[in-house]
């Protein structure tokens, strides 16, 4: 018997969850090594998954060109990165990048301001609204939010959309 026809005799099996992301950052850490070296660029990449999302990480040298005024090439990246694991997979990727540590300090500066407006509508009993955020920035407040036992929404529509924290 050849080897396609045992295969194709064998039930096959759906990886599971976690071996889905693991694939989805392999795939991504294709595309971007690929990427950093069309640009010339020095970076090596970790990957991991937190939580139900591969998150895949660029290190190096100055890589702030791969994150650009307000993480916007980083966003415009992640989403590149987003469509090459979706080409190879078939299926929608939450794939998480970050260059250089900028969303890890953007989410510890997000969450020290969460914690401040949280302290304000507690003792205000008020509502507050934030500035436009991008869909990241939104998930880390509505995340710390939802932590202190809060309710917050987001209000507007893209590009201006916004966070409201809401009195208990």
């Amino acid at each position: 018997m050849q080897e396609e026809d045992r295969q194709a005799e064998e039930p096959t099996t759906r990886p599971s969850k976690l071996e889905r992301l693991e694939q989805e950052g392999d795939i991504a850490a294709d595309y971007l090594e690929e990427f950093l070296d069309i640009a010339d660029l020095d970076g090596d990449l970790d990957m991991d998954v937190e939580g139900d999302r591969a998150s895949v990480s660029i290190v190096g040298a100055d890589l702030s060109q791969l994150v650009g005024r307000d993480g916007e090439v980083l966003d415009a990246l992640q989403e590149l990165t987003r469509l090459a694991v979706y080409r190879e997979t078939g299926e929608r990727s939450r794939l998480m990048l970050d260059v250089s540590g900028h969303r890890a300090a953007r989410r510890e500066a997000l969450v020290a301001l969460a914690e401040r407006l949280i302290a304000d509508v507690k003792s205000s009993g008020e509502r507050v609204e934030l500035e436009p955020m991008t869909s990241f920035e939104r998930k880390v407040i509505h995340d710390a939010v939802a932590d202190a036992g809060l309710t917050s929404e987001s209000e507007g529509a893209e590009p201006k959309r916004y966070v409201v924290v809401l009195p208990e």
